[in-house]
């Protein structure tokens, strides 16, 4: 979570960013408080980012090694990832074991930024005018 986080608060920030002001203001004028404002005003607007930031922090976990290697390690029997079997795999010079655990990995990847620009290019459709 410490390691990843950028990435999700990078998308959410940039998606509040470019909300109008007007938005934030008429839920003011309107009597509403800051934390309705935020929560039922600011984040529905911004559910694309909130996604995309969802989905990138997934795929760039997807393929993390050094910090889940140096914080969680490799227990035996008690943690069991990917991307630390493929390191597994090409200590014990299993190259092939190696390289079917990379092309998973790397296809898994694939498929959730193909989401991401899926469901980006569906929202953008869906609010332009």
């Amino acid at each position: 979570m410490v390691y990843n986080l950028p990435f999700m608060l990078q998308p959410i920030s940039a998606g509040l960013r470019n909300l109008p002001e007007s938005i934030e203001e008429a839920a003011y004028t309107m009597g509403k408080g800051r934390r309705y404002t935020y929560l039922r005003v600011l984040l529905p607007n911004i559910k694309p980012s909130i996604i995309s930031g969802v989905i990138l922090t997934i795929a760039h976990t997807i393929g993390e090694f050094g910090v889940v290697l140096m914080i969680g390690g490799s227990i035996p029997g008690e943690t069991r990832l990917a991307s630390l079997e493929v390191w597994e795999k090409v200590e014990s010079l299993d190259y092939a074991g190696a390289h079917t655990y990379s092309a998973i990995l790397f296809g898994l990847a694939f498929i959730v930024i193909l989401a991401t620009h899926a469901l980006n290019h569906r929202w953008n459709k869906h609010l332009s005018p």
